[in-house]
């Protein structure tokens, strides 16, 4: 199970993309929101400057039997004293937590400035126009030119320098959407609504922290 450590932040939670839908404001506007299902989660161990070489907060989310782990994983549960779940993910946080405490969704309040994280959605090969926004050629059936690369740079190196945005996969990628507003908080239902787009198809995996 792979870990990620992040800056420290006040606050910090995992979640899967539900999709998109709208909500009507206080004054009847329409707003366009993301709905996360977050949590519940727990602390599954405490990382600290003298054993590991900093400070984190490992968090797990999603429940799962025990027959799917490792002998490891399962040493690393039992010795923490909670439950195994599927992911594990770890966070620089502020504040006093312990292992086995439960994080909720009301963590966070309405109004509320977020950064989400999550691996956007792969797209596969891409052209040049497509991937970085290129300028494509006449489409006269005399230019010979369409929609192709251009040229690549240097003549007398004999070679395409590092760096050159050329054809490739296209997304697939971590990215970070700063500064989404919480919306709404349902803790019944472990929802989290946040105004706008965050990366990722439905069912993927974000990462919500109090923005910096």
């Amino acid at each position: 199970m792979r870990t990620v450590a992040s800056r420290v932040r006040a606050k910090g939670i995992l979640g899967r993309k539900v999709g998109m839908t709208q909500v009507f404001g206080e004054g009847g506007e329409v707003i366009p929101v993301t709905v996360v299902r977050a949590g519940p989660f727990v602390v599954v161990r405490l990382k600290t400057p003298e054993k590991d070489g900093y400070s984190a907060v490992q968090l797990g989310f999603e429940p799962v039997r025990e027959g799917r782990l490792s002998k490891p994983e399962k040493g690393s549960f039992s010795r923490a004293g909670v439950p195994p779940v599927r992911v594990l993910r770890e966070f620089r946080l502020s504040g006093e937590l312990r292992p086995g405490q439960e994080i909720r969704v009301d963590a966070f309040s309405p109004g509320e400035r977020v950064d989400v994280t999550g691996v956007s959605r792969g797209k596969g090969f891409a052209g040049g126009v497509r991937r970085w926004h290129f300028k494509r050629g006449p489409m006269a059936h005399g230019s010979k030119y369409h929609r192709g690369p251009g040229s690549l740079q240097s003549r007398d190196a004999a070679r395409v320098f590092k760096g050159r945005k050329l054809p490739g996969h296209l997304g697939g990628v971590r990215v970070t959407v700063r500064g989404l507003q919480v919306v709404r908080v349902d803790p019944e239902h472990n929802l989290l609504l946040l105004k706008g787009a965050v990366p990722g198809p439905r069912g993927g995996l974000v990462a919500v922290q109090s923005s910096v």
